[in-house]
């Protein structure tokens, strides 16, 4: 009788050491492949300031490789992982991927449930170079063709765009930071746009291109003298 049931649990204490064996495997595999992803999302942030859900996950995939993919414990395999809370910080630069998926047990004993796991990569979005402190020290500011504030910092939030990518059938539900609703940007005809549109935090219009000039702001650097009737920025002008 002991030998009967010292077996059976022998296996099981096997099976269940590969599988955390595997699981720490998995972990360490798609948190180099987040690594991989946010390198290349900081080098194409530069390019265009919103980061694609979709092609971080691409990415990830890319860097642990389709078969090893198929061959992990990971439900739903290179389709499992999910990046749709990646975001990049408004203001900062900062992008933090964030990588969620389910593993699953080599054999669904006892009711062991899934494993839920997630992995944060934080990094800068490169830049290519520092702006403003030289000529913030010669005594310049900047401002917006439409603005009606000037900044003393180039790196004031006010004067960046914190892009969004989303899908045009949920902008319906979608809220900017003081809670109001997004309407379809004239300039690109977003009304009719279909599948991938974007957004800014602080904005209330939805743009059916990356390309549409209400996603551009053009800022000058000019003195305080010819900042016309345009007052101080209350974030970065006290």
């Amino acid at each position: 009788m002991e030998a009967a049931l010292t077996i059976p649990l022998f296996f099981l204490a096997g099976v269940m050491l590969i599988y955390s064996l595997e699981v720490q495997a998995t972990r360490i595999s798609v948190k180099m492949g987040a690594d991989t992803a946010a390198k290349k999302a900081a080098e194409r942030i530069y390019l265009a300031p919103v980061l694609l859900p979709s092609k971080v996950e691409s990415d990830i995939v890319g860097a642990i490789g389709q078969r090893r993919l198929s061959q992990s414990m990971i439900v739903g395999k290179s389709g499992g992982i999910d990046c749709h809370k990646s975001r990049v910080w408004p203001g900062s630069g900062i992008i933090e991927i964030i990588v969620e998926y389910k593993i699953q047990p080599p054999v669904r004993l006892f009711g062991i449930p899934l494993i839920s796991q997630t992995e944060r990569v934080r990094i800068k979005g490169w830049n290519g170079y520092q702006q403003g402190s030289y000529i913030e020290k010669q005594g310049y500011v900047y401002i917006t063709e439409t603005g009606t504030v000037y900044h003393k910092s180039y790196q004031c939030t006010h004067l960046k765009l914190a892009i969004r990518a989303g899908n045009v059938s949920d902008v319906a539900d979608l809220r900017n930071e003081y809670q109001g609703k997004y309407y379809p940007c004239e300039k690109c005809k977003a009304k009719s746009a279909s599948g991938m549109i974007y957004y800014t935090v602080s904005g209330d219009r939805y743009h059916a291109s990356l390309g549409c000039s209400g996603l551009k702001r053009n800022i000058r650097a000019v003195k305080l003298s010819e900042v016309g009737g345009r007052g101080a920025c209350s974030r970065c002008g006290r």
